[in-house]
């Protein structure tokens, strides 16, 4: 058993602290961005997918992060390079790639609902991680949803049968959706729909959905909380204070797993805006005090910041900014 495990059974039973916070950092964006995905060098150009795969091997030596989600190229290169041997950090592959993650530069796919689709063999992923990432998105349409369900339902015996756990991510859509209703509890009931009638054998060790506020997340954090660990995900990179805020607002109102990746990487230090996150759930500290505090680490690293401080201290997104406090 890995660290991972130990925090899941003590989150299970009833047991969390703060020090269970579950902390993953998604290095999957080759599967989304393509080349564009390591981000511009000094030169203008994309850098190339081993920068990318460098940061993956810093953030995990750093001992900081539970999880680091790949893809099953990379998750091939730096099993090979025995980055995990007798590491307490889990790699996990993602195992679906939806076409509402498709972001090649000058594409469109987006804007569609999303189609089912799968690139990995799990076959191939079980020598390199026993654990998975499935996403998934509701739009109350029949079809498409039905389409989705059957999908992930086919996918789940076949994971099973491989032998490789997996954890639910459930998109917010990006295309307009209309429900009778708030959509953050449309998308709670359907989340806890499609998992009621599965197994224990076959559920996902957790879940992990967009933060769509309090009462949302307390309502779904607080639903079965033997079965369903709740966790976010992060979406753009945003300021510090944003990553910072995300965090401890979700963990006040009951998720127990922060799914990052462009908030960690795209920040001046991955190991920094990990250990800043660490800070602000285990040590209590406000986001402004954790901004505050990471500038300071940045100085002492010798790293100048992309931001002034006081624009750091800004908060860019509305559903922070509607609940901060």
């Amino acid at each position: 058993m890995k660290r991972l495990d130990y925090k899941l059974d003590r989150i299970r039973r009833g047991n969390y602290r703060p020090a269970d916070f579950i902390i993953a950092d998604a290095k999957d964006g080759d599967m989304a961005f393509g080349c564009a995905t390591p981000g511009k060098g000094p030169d203008g150009r994309m850098k190339p997918l081993r920068a990318y795969r460098d940061d993956m091997v810093k953030v995990t030596e750093s001992d900081l992060v539970d999880i680091m989600l790949m893809s099953l190229s990379s998750a091939e290169v730096l099993s090979g390079e025995g980055i995990f041997d007798g590491s307490q950090v889990t790699p996990a592959v993602r195992v679906n790639d939806t076409t509402d993650i498709w972001h090649a530069r000058g594409g469109s796919y987006p804007k569609s609902m999303m189609l089912p689709f799968r690139s990995a063999r799990l076959d191939r992923v079980k020598p390199v991680a026993d654990l998975g990432l499935y996403s998934v998105t509701f739009y109350n349409d029949l079809d498409r949803d039905h389409a989705t369900l059957e999908a992930y339902c086919r996918f789940r015996d076949e994971s099973s049968a491989a032998g490789i756990r997996h954890f639910l991510e459930v998109f917010n859509p990006r295309v307009p959706v209309e429900t009778n209703g708030d959509f953050a509890f449309y998308n709670n009931d359907m989340i806890v729909r499609c998992l009621a009638g599965v197994s224990r054998h076959d559920r996902p060790v957790f879940l992990k959905a967009a933060y769509n506020g309090p009462a949302a997340t307390e309502e779904i954090a607080g639903y079965d909380p033997e079965n369903i660990v709740f966790g976010i995900l992060g979406g753009g990179a945003g300021t510090t204070r944003d990553c910072l805020e995300l965090i401890r607002q979700a963990e006040k109102h009951g998720a127990r797993v922060a799914l990052f990746g462009r908030k960690i990487y795209y920040s001046e230090d991955s190991v920094l805006m990990v250990r800043a996150m660490r800070r602000v759930i285990e040590e209590r500290i406000t986001s402004m005090e954790g901004v505050k505090a990471y500038h300071a680490d940045l100085a002492q690293a010798g790293i100048k910041p992309l931001r002034p401080l006081e624009e750091d201290l800004e908060l860019a997104e509305q559903v922070l900014k509607a609940n901060v406090g």
